[in-house]
């Protein structure tokens, strides 16, 4: 690790979230006024320490877009309505990468009839996507500092038009399988592209708080959305809608995109770091495919237990790797802040629980109910408005009101009882719409929209311009690993439970076993809430003095042509 990276380890900024701040007056540290939201400069000596200062300075210096402020003048609210068309466009794009990661599900079924694929084969209409998507985020957010944000961006949605225009005329499996590994590889640059262009858009408080509403509501409820949508396209037009709805959204969004303000691709000094990128994807594809064979083979499986062995040893190699890499892809400083730490624990064992909990509802209303698909996705629309309400009404409206950890703790607690309601089911439990399903519903969707705005801003808070495009692509890879372990760890405890239940007395109902193994799975997603609220706690409840006056200033972030 070089002099410029010690050095900026030492100076991650901590700008008004409450993590831990340096002073003025204490040893070796200045406060630069240029430095932004309450940024400190410290002065080093040593080999290296020069240079250091000069690129930070020349980072500081380059022309950025001005923030979103309300100014009266007529350039000033021209700027402004420009920086306004990057949230419906990044909007659009979320929605497009976390729709897809559900709504193929539900086609899945009709796809394989069409395409004859075999049981064991059609896994791989999910897992193409997930591997793809997993395994090239990180060197998806090093791509959009290096080219510009705008202009990966506008790539990525051109690209996943394309790869799903590919996937909805597929004539035979594999083309199918392609089409969702390109979709992957798109996806990997534009969700880390979209949070970047919205962190740099808007940086008032008040403003950021309300584009973050809206891109966490999107976000929040674009996994119910897809299965709702799925449904419907499925039963009433042809699964290959499920692809090609894709198209014209993506190119909606990519109409806007000239709108939107520029952004100036980040320096790039030094050579790539070729041996981390091909560490990273190596690693998390490696990680999510074992997630994705431990549903069907269970975890006890050599097969299972050899490719997260290898996962782990490669993410391992990846991390030595980048602690002694001139320019990491993965600076660790990036993961060593310490509630960016935090938001990071807490989106991921959110999602690990929520993915699990999304599988059993359409499972459980389906199997167990007597529920159609279209009927089971509809029901989903409690969650999805719920956590519009927690995302744009609450946590939109309080940001930069309250630290975030008065929003993301309670968040996770009201997550965890919903999770809890939805464990007193039993096979013979009735009115179990109003009395449980939407009570839970309600809860979680509430505690999902309220964790995702501040967690979303907490991951891309103080960090450097260059750094913005990696820092997101690692908010979206921790969303990306919670939910494929969510959902492999809960249906194999699921299929556990079930598989070894013994009714206690004689008549006992058919879907006894099955409800048993769906409620043992929830206490585990219970349980894991619960555990993301002590890990998270420490690390988000620092105190820290607010930033005034100069202090109070947003940080100007490097724009490209």
């Amino acid at each position: 690790m070089d002099a410029r990276d010690t050095r900026e380890d030492a100076l991650d900024t901590r700008e008004g979230f409450g993590e831990d701040r340096a002073t003025p007056g204490k040893s070796g540290a200045t406060r630069d006024p240029r430095g932004g939201a309450g940024e400190d400069r410290a002065t080093r000596g040593g080999p290296g320490g020069d240079r250091a200062t000069r690129e930070d300075r020349e980072a500081l210096e380059r022309p950025g877009p001005e923030p979103v402020t309300g100014a009266g003048g007529p350039a000033e609210r021209a700027a402004a309505r420009r920086h306004w068309w990057t949230l419906p466009a990044v909007s659009a794009a979320q929605l497009l990468v976390v729709l897809d990661g559900t709504i193929v599900n539900i086609a899945l079924p009709a796809a394989q009839d069409a395409l004859g694929m075999s049981d064991a084969s059609r896994q791989w209409a999910i897992t193409a996507y997930a591997l793809a998507f997993g395994g090239l985020l990180l060197i998806g957010g090093r791509v959009s500092s290096a080219l510009g944000h705008r202009r990966t961006f506008l790539i990525g949605l051109l690209g996943f038009a394309a790869a799903s225009a590919l996937g909805g005329a597929a004539v035979n499996s594999g083309m199918l399988f392609c089409a969702r590994a390109l979709q992957g590889v798109f996806a990997a640059g534009l969700a880390p592209a979209g949070l970047s262009l919205l962190t740099t858009a808007f940086t008032g408080p008040r403003e950021r708080g309300r584009a973050f509403g809206v891109f966490a509501a999107v976000g929040a409820a674009g996994s119910a959305v897809g299965l709702i949508a799925g449904g419907l396209l499925t039963q009433y037009v042809s699964w290959r809608w499920c692809l090609y709805v894709n198209v014209p959204v993506a190119l909606l969004a990519a109409l806007g995109t000239p709108l939107m303000p520029r952004d100036r691709p980040a320096r790039q000094d030094g050579r790539l770091d070729v041996t981390g990128a091909l560490l990273s994807a190596a690693g998390f594809a490696t990680v999510v495919y074992a997630f994705a064979e431990a549903e069907p083979h269970g975890w006890g499986s050599t097969r299972v237990l050899a490719w997260l062995a290898g996962g782990v040893l490669l993410l391992a190699a990846f991390v030595a790797v980048e602690v002694r890499a001139a320019r990491p892809l993965l600076p660790m400083r990036i993961l060593l802040h310490r509630a960016r730490a935090g938001a990071l624990v807490a989106i991921t064992l959110l999602f690990v629980a929520m993915f699990g909990f999304y599988l059993f509802m359409s499972y459980y209303t389906q199997t167990v109910l007597g529920y159609s698909p279209v009927q089971a996705g509809l029901t989903l629309i409690v969650n999805a408005l719920a956590a519009l309400v927690g995302s744009l009404l609450i946590a939109g409206k309080l940001h930069g009101r309250v630290p975030p950890a008065a929003l993301i703790l309670p968040g996770l607690l009201a997550a965890a009882l919903g999770m809890f309601v939805l464990t007193r089911l039993t096979a013979d439990s009735t009115h179990v719409l109003p009395l449980y399903l939407t009570p839970a519903l309600v809860l979680t969707g509430l505690g999902l929209g309220c964790v995702m705005p501040p967690t979303a801003g907490l991951a891309t808070s103080g960090v450097r311009p260059h750094d913005i495009g990696v820092a997101s692509a690692v908010y979206h890879s921790s969303q990306q690993l919670g939910a494929a372990l969510g959902v492999a760890l809960l249906n194999t405890v699921a299929a556990g439970a079930a598989a070894s239940y013994r009714p206690s007395g004689h008549g006992a109902l058919p879907d006894a076993a099955t409800v048993h193994g769906y409620t043992t799975a929830l206490t585990v997603a219970f349980g894991i809430l619960v555990a993301a609220v002590c890990l998270a706690a420490p690390l988000l409840m620092t105190r820290t003095p607010r930033p005034t006056g100069a202090e109070a200033g947003e940080r100007r972030v490097p724009e490209a042509r």
